[in-house]
């Protein structure tokens, strides 16, 4: 079954790693798929973006090959996982540039961020990337 929507992020930031992990956990019906670009070998080019678009903000590919990437992707993930309700504002237009610029300057600094709230990468991850696991061999 090919997922809804495939979510490229940093297996490197402990924050999205965490993000993705939740999301894993709320997607029960198998519509989402991860993966991650700090894995060795992982190639961009299939997306038709370079690594500097996707470390700079989360990239999505819908089922039908529509490339999302921000906030456009957050809200198709959450609400696909069935929490579309936590992320509201990102729908109502006239929030979008400042929700957009916000996310951007997280996405910027989500290293120090992380390290700032004290997330960690969660054990199983090796420094060089995290594997969060095969969103189709759930448990």
């Amino acid at each position: 079954m090919t997922p809804a929507l495939t979510l490229y992020f940093d297996g490197l930031c402990p924050f999205c790693v965490r993000s993705m992990r939740r999301l894993m956990a709320w997607d029960t019906a198998g519509r989402l798929a991860f993966v991650d670009i700090a894995a060795p070998g992982f190639d961009p080019s299939p997306l038709g973006v370079d690594m500097a678009a996707l470390n700079r903000e989360v990239h999505g590919r819908t089922a039908e090959g529509e490339v999302l990437a921000g906030i456009d992707t957050m809200l198709a993930a959450y609400t696909l996982a069935g929490r579309g309700w936590l992320v509201w504002p990102l729908r109502v237009r006239p929030l979008r540039p400042a929700l957009a610029a916000a996310y951007r300057w997280f996405a910027r600094h989500r290293y120090a961020i992380s390290k700032r709230l004290r997330i960690r990468l969660p054990d199983g991850c090796d420094g060089a990337s995290c594997s969060i696991g095969n969103p189709f061999l759930k448990r």
